[in-house]
């Protein structure tokens, strides 16, 4: 007998005869002898409907009180799901966040998982009971509803898996596995059986969005093999799991890109120690998370830097808000934004053994007339930042380039 845990998504439980085929799914394996803990996520649209709702009482909701509503997504898909199992005789009970003791700290709205207690859990599980958990929920120290922003119900299953110690953590969504590229982006994208945590944290980080971050950060930390499965096929997906050597023999898995992305500059910088950390510590107390950096000698001459920096873009007005205080208080000339970029990044264990990989990488991009703004590296992977509107040719370049159609 194994312990499971399976996640399916707003697609997989949006309307009711998709929740009734997610409880038959659930039950076979119950059935071949298995302890089932499922996480589900709101009905497909209802988490955007309610924040919606918020936003017409008022332009700027407090983040508590949104908590508070957008946690009922998930109230109503595991209660359904729970009367569905029932319909066919099996025992099921739900659990919401706090009933599960997952316990988070207090930043609502992108609140992180402290400690999960599974002992309520373990219990039905022991009375023979198929187990819904509320994805993307929790309970802050002070007894206050919290939710874990973007990909919030995916680290719930995964965050389960590692305390549950289950022998593996299924995924459940709208495409069959993780690709070498987005399918929609180039017809040439093929699935791949394996992906290493590593390569899968990249990914997801970059723009990949079958994965979150924080959930392959959990998987990866405890151990959790995750399948990455399509919710209406019995086709094996995607397996992500700890890297081996055979990895390495392809350089390049991936090519992932991001649209959400927003480069900011902030010029003539005094070159003194502590401008840096002038700058970034307030970006980094509103939650804003800063990818690349560059800084560089001013046009203003010596005693003067140009730093620049890349942030979601769904952050950017708050970035440049906070920023241009900022600049006035350093003494910084101006700050200058940029929403109009996008970034386009390979992916891949193998770059750690293999040479020629950012030559191979810029000329690819260079053959097609695209130009590089920004370079960032790592030990398996390299991002550029580009124009926006070249996202699509180059991902289709950047593939073409490395054969990642092949096996």
């Amino acid at each position: 007998m194994a312990l499971m845990v399976q996640k399916f998504g707003g697609t997989s439980v949006g309307s009711l005869d998709l929740i009734r085929k997610v409880a038959d799914r659930v039950i076979r394996r119950k059935r071949e002898g298995n302890d089932m803990v499922v996480v589900l996520s709101a009905m497909a649209g209802e988490t955007d409907r309610l924040l919606g709702l918020a936003r017409q009482m008022t332009p700027m909701p407090d983040p508590r009180e949104v908590d508070v509503l957008i946690s009922t997504g998930e109230q109503v898909s595991v209660a359904l799901f729970c009367l569905a199992c029932q319909a066919h005789g099996v025992e099921a009970r739900s659990l919401l966040g706090f009933q599960a003791k997952v316990v988070t700290d207090d930043l609502y709205g992108k609140a992180q998982i402290i400690d999960i207690d599974t002992s309520r859990i373990l219990d039905q599980l022991n009375r023979g009971r198929i187990v819904a958990v509320a994805g993307f929920q929790g309970l802050d120290m002070r007894g206050n509803i919290t939710t874990l922003g973007r990909g919030g119900s995916d680290t719930t299953a995964v965050a389960l898996a590692a305390a549950l110690k289950a022998q593996v953590c299924e995924i459940f969504t709208d495409v069959s596995g993780v690709f070498t590229t987005d399918p929609n982006v180039h017809h040439k994208a093929r699935k791949l059986e394996r992906i290493s945590y590593e390569e899968m944290l990249e990914m997801a980080s970059l723009g990949a969005k079958v994965m979150e971050t924080r959930s392959v950060e959990f998987a990866m930390k405890y151990g959790v093999p995750i399948h990455v499965r399509h919710s209406q096929s019995e086709e094996p997906g995607t397996m992500i799991v700890e890297e081996d050597e055979t990895m390495e023999a392809k350089i390049v898995s991936g090519v992932a890109y991001s649209k959400n992305e927003a480069r900011i500059t902030v010029t003539k910088v005094p070159d003194q120690p502590g401008m840096a950390a002038k700058i970034f510590t307030p970006i980094s107390a509103a939650g804003i998370v800063i990818d690349m950096i560059i800084q560089n000698t001013s046009a203003g001459g010596p005693g003067q830097t140009d730093v620049t920096f890349t942030v979601p873009r769904t952050d950017f007005e708050k970035a440049m808000t906070l920023l241009r205080g900022i600049a006035e208080e350093i003494g910084a000339e101006k700050v200058l934004g940029d929403e109009g970029i996008a970034k386009v990044s390979i992916v891949g264990v193998g770059m750690r053994s293999h040479a020629g990989v950012a030559t191979k990488m810029f000329a690819a991009l260079a053959k097609e007339g695209i130009n590089i703004r920004m370079i960032s590296t790592s030990e398996i992977k390299i991002s550029c930042v580009i124009s926006e509107k070249y996202t699509e040719l180059a991902v289709r370049a950047l593939h073409d380039a490395f054969e990642l159609d092949k096996n």
